[in-house]
């Protein structure tokens, strides 16, 4: 089992991951919609491609599975997202001088975003799901969380320093330094972490669909799925609408809006702090089970948005970001502690089946929140168009993600441990 330095290093993995993402995801979508004016449903559309890749991630950990080595897997995804993240900025370049051709570049370099992520995220997260121990696996998922913050927030304000003034050769050279920086950062992290791993491979003649549909039938896994699908689509579905919420209803301004987007940051940093503290710490008294973390903080998360929907009706004397930092807290808690159950019912397999089941869990994950991205958006104009209320049009949509949370939070209830009779003892999270 890994020690907390072990999990510190392939935490820079995950690192790595957010660093050279926030550079497409966030300094590039600005600069095609500002410094070049395009649409902005253009950079929507060239991430809806990353998110597209998404399903391959059951086969991506399928194939680790069936060669019993995760490491190739990992620093080749993130030799891929270096490619397309060094591509897309280049195309950002040639969308200036000819639109049409720097489209055309940037759809082949965010699938390759897409590719590199879904390879090397599956297999890491499979990786510390068979290195990790069950007590250790939601504090390392806060772990690793909390890194890739570190290394969003990081890169963000280095990357924003060595960008102005504004060049298309700087947005270049910016993203190749970054991407040299995340590839050794990989390398060091994972280098020897399956060194002394005992591995049983069961091919099961290497039928990848088989293997799919016999993980299917096991209701744990199913319900596990649609939890992680369902709880993940309500995290992300308010994650546009907040800033614009609190401009159209609480009246305020652009930067009181982006302050307030950052208490919900804060409240979800301090929320994974606390998961991180209740395994390690605190552990030492008493234990905190994962699924007081994830069913609490799904209910807390539910909370918090019936009371946004309420508070919007009573704009003039609700603590809006009292609120914000409530629902940031709660999300990540529920997040980072869902991270470790999903490690935890990843291991359960056994038989070298981790990596297909992380893949499946991620695949939910990750199409949840893309889908998460536009359903929260397009619930919002046609609640304004039907109402001509922001207030209400808001308030619908958070009070449909509130109960969206309490649906999540009655699925991970629902789970047993793989060898109990679910009528005869408690519901138990993975990993527990």
């Amino acid at each position: 089992m890994l020690s907390w330095f072990g999990i510190m290093r392939l935490g820079l993995v995950q690192m790595s991951l957010g660093a050279i993402v926030v550079l497409t995801t966030a300094t590039m979508n600005r600069v095609m919609v500002v410094e070049l004016a395009m649409p902005a449903i253009l950079p929507g559309l060239l991430v809806s491609i990353y998110y597209g890749t998404q399903f391959l991630r059951p086969r991506f950990g399928h194939s680790a599975d069936q060669g019993g080595q995760r490491t190739p897997w990992v620093i080749g995804g993130v030799a891929l997202l270096a490619a397309g993240a060094i591509g897309a900025a280049l195309s950002v370049g040639l969308m200036e001088r000819i639109a049409w051709a720097g489209i055309a570049t940037a759809i082949p370099s965010f699938l390759l975003i897409g590719l590199g992520i879904g390879a090397a995220g599956t297999n890491l997260l499979a990786l510390l799901s068979t290195r990790v121990s069950a007590q250790r696996q939601a504090p390392a998922g806060s772990l690793v969380w909390i890194m890739m913050i570190f290394g969003l927030a990081v890169t963000g304000i280095t990357a924003g320093q060595l960008l102005d003034p504004y060049s298309h050769g700087r947005l270049v050279a910016v993203t190749l330094g970054v991407s040299a920086v995340a590839l050794t950062l990989t390398c060091l992290g994972i280098w020897g972490q399956e060194r002394g791993e005992k591995r049983v491979v069961e091919k099961r003649n290497g039928n990848f669909r088989a293997i799919l549909r016999e993980l299917w039938v096991d209701p744990r896994v199913r319900i596990f799925t649609i939890f992680v699908f369902a709880s993940m689509l309500a995290y992300n579905l308010q994650d546009l609408i907040l800033e614009p919420f609190a401009g159209h209803v609480f009246g305020l301004t652009v930067g009181e809006s982006t302050k307030l987007g950052g208490m919900h940051h804060a409240g979800a940093l301090m929320g994974m702090i606390a998961v991180l503290l209740g395994g390690t710490v605190l552990a030492r008294w008493f234990i905190v089970p994962t699924r007081v973390w994830v069913v609490g903080g799904c209910l807390l998360s539910g909370v918090s948005l019936v009371g946004l929907a309420y508070g919007g009706l009573h704009a003039a004397s609700w603590p809006i970001g009292a609120n914000i930092f409530v629902l940031g807290l709660a999300n990540g808690a529920f997040a980072v502690a869902a991270i470790g159950a999903m490690m935890g019912l990843a291991r359960e397999g056994g038989g070298g089946s981790e990596g297909v089941r992380m893949g499946l869990f991620g695949a939910a994950q990750a199409i949840a929140f893309g889908l998460g991205s536009f359903a929260g958006t397009a619930m919002v104009d046609l609640m304004r168009w039907i109402t001509s209320q922001d207030a209400v049009a808001y308030g619908s949509v958070f009070a449909i993600e509130g109960l969206v949370f309490l649906v999540a939070a009655v699925l991970a209830l629902r789970l047993t441990s793989p060898h109990a009779d679910a009528r005869a003892r408690p519901a138990m999270m993975p990993g527990e």
